[in-house]
Order: C-alpha cells, then sequence, then structure tokens
C-alpha cells in the first residue's frame, strides 16, 4: 500500500490527537447515532489529556454530515495547527479508535484503507469498449470513458464473388483497431496507478485485448461472465465476477509478500525480522516494504535515541517509549516505504518485517 499521503501527518509539531469513527447513516436513526458516538469520542479525547482547542476542532470535523449512502467510516488526526488529515472509506467500524499522543494511531485506519483500491473494468465489443474506473469499496464508477468507435465494415456481410475476402480483411482490421483503442486507454489508466483491470464481453473482442494488455504492469483478469456493454454491467453474473476477482486480487496480493518474505529469510538475505532489526534497517534507508501486524507490533515499544538517524517526524521525544506500530509506520512514511498488514503467524511469529531494497 502507498502510503506516502500520510506524509502530511508526520511534518507537525506533536502531540496529536487521532480518532476513527463510523458516520455512517445506512439507518433511520443514522443522525441521532452519530451525535452520540461523536459525543462519546468527545470525552474520550478529553480523557486522553487532548488540548481544549485540539478536541473541539477533530470532535465538529467528525459531525459534520457525510452524503454517501450505506456504512460509512471517518478518520481525524489533528494538532495544535489544526486538522492535518481526514479520510472518508465507506466501510463500517463497530468500535472507535481515540488516541493522544506524539505520534498519530494509524493502524486501524490502515486495515480499512488496505481493502480500498482503485480498479478498471472494460467491457469490450467489436465497436471498442466502455472503461470505468471503480474504487473497490464504492459500487457506482468515479469515472466511465469509450474508446475506439469505428463502425465501418464493423460487421461481417455475407457478400459474394471476388469482394469477400476484402470485406472481410477491412471488418477485421476495425476490429483490431478498436481493441487497439481500448487498450491504449486502458494502459493510460495503469499510468495512472490502476493496477488492477478487468476484462468483460465479447469473446473475440476481450481477446484482442488481453493480447495487448500482455506486457501491461498491472495485473489484468478475463471475465467470462459477459458483461457486454448493451447490459451496462449490471447483470447479476457479471457483479460476482467482479466481486470474485477482487477478492482474488487481494488474497494473491498478500500471498505473494508472503512467499517473498519466506523466499528471502530461507536465503538469509533481502529481508528483516523483529522492530529491532526493522527499526535498524529504516535508518539506513533499505525497508522497500514494512509489513506489519499492528495488534502484536503495539504490544512493543521502541525509543528513538536507541536508533540515531531513525526519523519519525517533527519533535518526537527521543527518550519517550513509542509504539512500535506507531513509530514504525511513521518510518515507512518517512522513507517512502510501502505498507502491508499481515498477521503474525505469517512472519514467522514476529510481529513486523521488512522486504529490504538491498542487502
Amino acid at each position: 500500500m502507498d502510503v506516502s499521503r500520510l506524509g502530511p501527518v508526520y511534518e507537525n509539531e506533536g502531540p496529536v490527537a487521532t480518532v476513527l469513527l463510523d458516520v455512517g447513516r445506512a439507518s433511520e436513526s443514522a443522525e441521532h447515532e452519530q451525535e452520540l458516538r461523536v459525543r462519546g469520542a468527545r470525552e474520550d479525547l478529553t480523557r486522553t489529556g487532548a488540548t481544549d482547542d485540539v478536541v473541539e476542532v477533530v470532535t465538529e470535523r467528525l459531525a459534520e454530515r457525510v452524503d454517501a449512502p450505506g456504512s460509512a467510516a471517518r478518520i481525524v488526526v489533528a494538532g495544535t495547527g489544526g486538522v492535518v488529515f481526514d479520510e472518508i472509506a465507506h466501510q463500517q467500524v463497530d468500535q472507535a479508535t481515540v488516541s493522544w499522543g506524539p505520534l498519530p494511531d494509524l493502524a486501524p485506519w490502515l486495515q480499512l484503507a488496505e481493502r480500498n483500491f482503485r480498479f478498471a473494468v472494460a467491457l469490450v465489443d467489436h465497436e471498442g469498449g466502455q472503461i470505468s474506473v471503480y474504487n473497490s469499496d464504492v459500487p457506482d464508477p468515479e469515472s466511465e470513458t469509450t474508446a475506439g468507435g469505428e463502425t465501418y465494415h464493423v460487421h461481417k456481410v455475407p457478400v459474394g464473388g471476388w469482394s469477400q475476402l476484402r470485406y472481410q480483411h477491412e471488418t477485421e482490421g476495425v476490429w483490431k483497431r478498436n481493441a487497439e483503442a481500448v487498450v491504449a486507454e486502458v494502459e493510460s489508466l495503469v499510468s495512472q496507478g490502476i493496477r488492477l483491470v478487468l476484462v468483460a464481453g465479447d469473446p473475440r473482442s476481450a481477446a484482442q485485448v488481453l493480447e495487448g494488455l500482455e506486457k501491461s504492469k498491472a495485473t489484468v483478469v478475463h471475465l467470462e461472465s459477459g458483461g457486454g456493454r448493451a447490459e451496462d454491467g449490471g447483470d447479476e453474473a457479471h457483479q460476482q465476477a467482479v466481486r470474485e476477482a477482487l477478492m482474488e486480487h487481494s488474497v494473491a496480493r498478500r500471498m505473494e509478500l508472503v512467499h517473498r518474505l519466506k523466499d528471502r529469510l530461507g536465503q538469509d538475505s533481502g529481508a528483516a525480522t523483529g522492530v529491532r532489526d526493522v527499526a535498524k534497517a529504516f535508518v539506513t534507508g533499505q525497508v522497500e516494504t514494512l509489513l506489519l501486524d499492528p495488534d502484536a507490533a503495539a504490544a512493543f515499544e521502541l525509543v528513538t535515541d536507541d536508533y540515531p538517524g531513525l526519523s519519525l517526524g517533527a519533535a518526537v521525544p527521543p527518550t519517550e517509549a513509542l509504539r512500535a506500530d506507531q513509530a514504525l509506520l511513521a518510518a515507512a512514511v518517512r522513507t517512502s516505504a510501502e505498507v502491508s498488514l499481515l498477521p503474525q503467524a505469517a512472519m514467522g511469529g514476529a510481529p513486523v518485517a521488512a522486504l529490504l531494497r538491498w542487502s
């Protein structure tokens, strides 16, 4: 997971307040329920020792109405200078997270955010395709574009005589050019960060598009459920195929990280495990991907004075014992490392591990 957007969170003077709260409005009494949750968060934040001005700015933000159907969770991080981070995920959280300390408590939020990624669905036929970009936790597309559209001789006509072969070649050329237009549009989205592309529709057109995407940097999956443009992607079989593809993609991403970690540990090269060794790797800038079990790592502490050169952000007390999950997340953001959450058992029993850029 790319956590670069969290950079500003660690550039402000601490301490900071972090509140993650359910703000969904899925029931008739949702507005009243949100008021009660915000009131509870205010009381909890006050008990932690947060200053009155921070408590006020956080609860004001959380009390705002979120115009989103169904489940919604909101995280607000704020210090004496105001709000430094504010995001909404269309997922439900059963228990609020409230903290006040030198570093923000972002692990519960990352557990929601890691399930949330952008992907593209290309519904194709001989005339081109409709390419829609989705956020995995929102059912409606955030954008839709069409590609291709050349229709001259798009359908094969059973004309006789010497011209039949010429018509056939012209028709196949139109199909090919429309497929190439779809590929170009999809690759444009990939260059903007899309890492999963689902292709559905007419079998022959889909095959041409898949061939054009063979060298794509994205993971490309063929959905054999149909879902042509005429159906606008609305049939249940197509939607179920999309859901299954998203689940398989999420599992595959995790398993790939687990296999990479095990391979490197087996070679005794390119990986680190345990709070101490991972913190040392951050000092030297070696960490490419931080692998973290937040609950397990929260049981450990880290003092920055023990790791000269470890960068955790502005005004972190050098002699104060910090929660290891919070400190290592800060180090990941500050050194442009990626972050993935894995259970402790998948890391050989360690609460944290790292894939290194070099040994």
